[in-house]
């Protein structure tokens, strides 16, 4: 694993090291839901132009604007993208996963609301009207306009969502009341400090039935500016209320143990004026570049042979 930590370090450094990448195409979608287009991008692999009878697997992605290459690498305020596609393509290539489609859908002004999940009030209803909206927007508008134009494979077994700090919550919300629709979910550096603690306080811990059937992975590091440890402290609670519902091998959690060190940072071609902002909080999407191979290969991996 320590191998392919430092491949996928070097690859901010190596934009075009490697043949038969996948490819990126950008567009906005009409949304009922919203009264405005909203921007999505799509990550086709490197076969689906050579492969007409192929169908892919699906990951969807919140905070669009910041999860591809092309959205240049200082942008975020200087941290740069995720680079979810340069990590795929090298992913695929040596063989850890298997090739899928991304579609990455952009945030918006309403991004705490409609990342938030539900609001549960004791003795009342369960509520988020801009959550509800961008959750119907993705199920009843998105997801099956991507099936259409797309050599999709649509179950759930082959579908899953994954994002950050709110991203991460709400990806982990829509599977939770969707597993019909997202057989996984990843959060890294969830934003579980949210409405109070909402999700993990009156969802998981009140919840008394059978595991559902959707893959998680979780993950954090230990220091951040925001919430002191990365959120993980309450990571490891989320993870320990999976656990006691029964998730045993649908589950993975990994904490980032300590941030990197200067001759680190040099070889991973982040700005040198960064450099001090990184040894001390590992929630930005610096840290989720280098962390977002463990979500990728979880959610996955590579199919048996046949």
């Amino acid at each position: 694993m320590k191998k392919l930590f430092v491949l996928l370090l070097s690859l901010a450094t190596l934009p075009g090291a490697f043949g038969q990448n996948g490819s990126l195409l950008d567009t906005n979608l009409p949304s009922h839901f919203f009264g405005w287009n909203r921007g999505v991008h799509v990550y086709l692999p490197p076969s689906y132009p050579t492969q007409p009878q192929r169908h892919y697997p699906v990951l969807y992605l919140h905070d669009g604007q910041n999860v591809f290459s092309s959205a240049g690498t200082n942008c975020v305020f200087g941290w740069g993208s995720w680079e979810l596609d340069r990590t795929v393509d090298a992913l695929c290539r040596s063989g850890k996963m298997q090739e899928i489609i991304m579609v990455a859908v952009d945030n918006s002004f309403a991004r705490l609301e409609e990342y938030g999940g539900r609001h549960h009030v004791p003795g009342g209803p369960a509520t988020n009207m801009a959550f509800e909206n961008y959750e119907a927007f993705l199920i009843t508008e998105l997801k099956p306009q991507m099936d259409r134009e797309y050599r999709t494979l649509p179950g759930a077994a082959h579908t899953a969502v994954m994002g950050s700090s709110l991203g991460g919550l709400c990806s982990l919300v829509l599977a939770w009341e969707h597993p019909e629709i997202f057989g996984g979910a990843a959060s890294l550096s969830g934003a579980f400090q949210v409405e109070q603690t909402n999700f993990l306080n009156e969802v998981l811990k009140s919840f008394h039935g059978q595991p559902k059937p959707f893959r998680v992975y979780l993950d954090s590091g230990v220091v951040s500016f925001r919430t002191g440890d990365d959120g993980g402290s309450l990571t490891k609670q989320v993870a320990a209320e999976f656990r006691r519902i029964g998730w045993t091998n649908d589950l993975q959690w990994f904490v980032d143990g300590k941030p990197l060190t200067p001759a680190e940072l040099e070889k991973s071609g982040l700005r040198r004026d960064k450099w001090a902002e990184a040894q001390t909080s590992q929630d930005n999407e610096f840290y989720w570049r280098l962390r977002s191979w463990r979500a990728l290969t979880f959610l996955f991996p590579p199919l048996e042979p046949k």
